[in-house]
This record gives C-alpha cells, structure tokens and sequence, in this order.
C-alpha cells in the first residue's frame, strides 16, 4: 500500500521539518494494517488474498471483477435458439477435446442418445430429435485453476411441419428371405438428387456376420440395398431408417423413422440353361435337383440375366387380355413364382410337359411339370436367386430386382455417398 512504500523510498521533497511526520504516519499505519492481518480470522481474509493487490491500494469489493473464464463453450445451436431441425449437431470449444463430456437431455430430464466427435468438437443425435421440444446442452472438462469447467446452454426444435413425407420399406420384421434379396425402401415423394447421399447416411444396414454393401437409388422414389455378393446364409441382416425430420426437399420433411429385422435363410441357386432346356437346383452348393423345363419361344423369348423370386402364389390366373384384347387369355396356373416385372414367372405348365427338356414353347415364363412345380414352389423363399443364360433377349434392368444382373462396379454407381 501507498503507506508501506513512502517508508520504503524517500519522501517528496517538501517543507523544512515535515519529513519526520510523514514517516510517522508512514509507521503507525503499517502497524494498524499488520495487526489488522495478525487478528483476521479464516473467512476474513486480508485484500489482496481476496483478489487484490498489495501494490494497488485498492480494495477488492470496490473494484470491477474480472470476467470469469471457462474451459469450455457450446457455440451452436445459440443459446435459446428456436426452430432448430431435428438432426442439429452441437458444436462446443473446448480447452481438453479428449476429456470433454457432453450430454444433451429433453425437457424432462431424459438423456438423449447421440455421439461425441471429440476431433471435430461436434455431439450428434443418434435419431432425429422430438419435434418443438426444449433441449438442454451440458458440456463439462476437468477442473481448470482459476476457470470453471462446464457450460450449459438450450434450444428448442422445430415445430413438426405439414409436408411430410411417408417412408416405408418392402420388407417387415421377422421375414426370411433368400441370398439374393435387395432391401428396399420407397417413399411418398420424389427426392431430389442434392438430398440424397444425406439420406442414405441415415440408412444404416448392420449384418451378422459383417458384409460389405451400399445403396443405389433405382428411381427417384425408390432405393435399394444389395451386398457385394449375395447375402451369407444363415446371417442377420437389420436395418435402421431414421428419416423423421431429414430435409427431402422443397421444405418437405421426413414422416417417421422405423426398423426392420431380417433372417437370412439357406442359399438356393437356380440355373437355367436354354442350350440343355434344364434348370439345375443348387442348395448350399450342392445340387439337389434337375428340373427340364420350357422357355419362352422365339416370338416371346424369356429374358437371359440374374433375377430374384419376387413373390409367390400357388394358384393364380393369368390374364393378358386387358394388354392384348386378341389373343390375351386367362389361364389358371399353379405354383407361380414371378421374376420381372413384365410378367415372367417360374411356373407348372402342365400342357407343355410333353415338350419340357426339349423345347421352348412359352409366352417368356420358365415352364416346369405340375409335380417339379409344387416341389420347387414348396422350397423356395422371396429373394432365392434364378439365372437364365443362352436366350435371344437380355433382361433389361429395371425389369424386377435386377440388382444382381450387374457388376458389384456398376452398382455401386447408384449410390450417391460413392
């Protein structure tokens, strides 16, 4: 203090005789303040301990503190912010990245499941959040000397829109499908393109055993997911849409999220040759049956590629008169597999036995005997594989799940994260 330096340095020049009183002064008052300190007990603590300086001659509850500084800030979303979209990452700064915690609960208190990116400094939600619903954002370091360690801040989502759009996928929980099957997903509206790698990165497909796969967008209302080769036998295959509150476009949201669980079931391989007329049964590598058959004749040839099973019906009719109202005909026909989209199917023809093996009489079906028929139809899942080789026309793709009548090269293009 300005008492203890005057003693400590020499006094202003000044008046004859006044020196002494000012060192006397300069005396009496270092001994008030050190008794002062001797007699202070733990919670009165001399100034300086305080936050003051012994060299300022300031009392500290006179003086303007110093703003308090942190370890740590959420910068986005800002504090109180309003109309936020459901998939908002939190953004925060950090002195100790590595050892930073952050958890984000919903206006009753409920933690919300999501992930720390402690590279990026960035939380993200696992899910898209609940519409116009309060949030709050805790982020927390060790403690700091001299800086407090955690920071806490609120937002509020966005009301729930009224252009949603329905997403909905092919497959349910608890099917079994075959090797080949692609999953697929449509929905309600057309994406736009710049929407749809963001889309994909909220459909996320887990396999047990681990397989390699991407999706490929066959329309721009449908997308579909295949492996690199066709799915293991016997694995697990679940997958997770989380699309509620994604931007689709257009100020178009998505509707929901949803789930699906999928067994895989044994392989079966179907192979048909239009040289030998036969089609050759394999199940788990080993063949378990030879089948003549009867393909589609010259005029309507069956299509030569890699198709899939895409649904099943033991009795059905055939009816082409309405694409064809002169020669169209409504025939019943049993043990019917469809292949394409354009109406070929595995099926029992029993009319055609007689020349089954040997020639191709069909409309563009692959024909089997009444008996093969019902024995191939009773082992059969959706998504068995069936190739086709040797006939005049290619399938066209997109004519059916094609997605295994291309190179794993080509299909991967579909994709817009690739």
């Amino acid at each position: 203090m300005d008492g203890i330096r005057s003693a400590e340095r020499p006094a202003r020049v000044g008046r004859r005789g006044r020196r002494p009183w000012r060192l006397a002064v300069a005396t009496v008052l270092a001994s008030t303040l050190l008794f002062t300190a001797a007699c202070t007990g733990d919670g009165d603590k001399a100034s300086w301990e305080g936050g003051g300086s012994p060299e300022s001659g300031t009392n500290s509850q006179s003086a303007a503190p110093d703003p308090t500084l942190s370890t740590v800030a959420v910068t986005s979303p800002a504090a109180d912010a309003k109309s936020v979209e459901l998939w908002s990452e939190v953004k925060f700064t950090s002195e100790d990245a590595q050892n930073t915690e952050v958890t984000v609960t919903n206006a009753k208190g409920d933690e919300v499941k999501g992930t720390v990116d402690k590279d990026a400094n960035l939380w993200r939600p696992a899910e898209g959040l609940a519409w116009n619903t309060k949030y709050t954002v805790n982020v927390s370091t060790p403690a700091a000397d001299g800086k407090t360690n955690t920071a806490t801040s609120s937002f509020t989502t966005m009301k729930e829109p009224s252009k949603l759009v329905r997403v909905s996928s092919f497959l349910a929980d608890g099917q079994k499908v075959g090797v080949g099957m692609p999953l697929i997903m449509k929905f309600g509206r057309a994406v736009p393109e710049k929407y749809r790698g963001e889309v994909e990165r909220r459909m996320v497909v887990t396999a047990t055993p681990a397989q390699e796969g991407t999706w490929r967008w066959i329309s721009a209302t449908e997308v579909h997911y295949r492996p690199k080769v066709y799915w293991k036998a016997n694995s697990k295959v679940f997958y997770a849409v989380n699309l509620k509150g994604v931007k689709l476009g257009d100020g178009w949201y998505g509707r929901s999220n949803l789930t699906v669980d999928l067994n895989i079931g044994r392989e079966m391989i179907m192979t048909v040759s239009n040289k030998t007329k036969k089609m050759t049964v394999k199940q788990d590598g080993k063949v378990i049956k030879t089948i003549p058959v009867s393909l589609g004749k010259s005029s309507t040839p069956s299509s030569s590629g890699t198709m899939v099973v895409m649904e099943k019906a033991a009795h059905t009719v055939f009816d082409t008169t309405d694409e064809d109202p002169v020669n169209g005909y409504k025939t019943p026909i049993d043990w019917a597999q469809r292949i394409t989209y354009s109406g070929q199917f595995i099926h029992a023809a029993p009319w055609s036995e007689g020349v089954q093996g040997r020639r191709n009489v069909s409309h563009g079906c692959v024909n089997v005997s009444e008996a093969l028929g019902e024995w191939l139809f009773n082992r059969t899942l959706m998504g068995d594989v069936i190739t086709v080789s040797g006939t005049e026309e290619k399938l066209k793709n997109g004519n059916g799940w094609t997605n295994w009548n291309m190179s794993w090269e080509e299909y991967k293009k579909g994709s817009y994260l690739n």
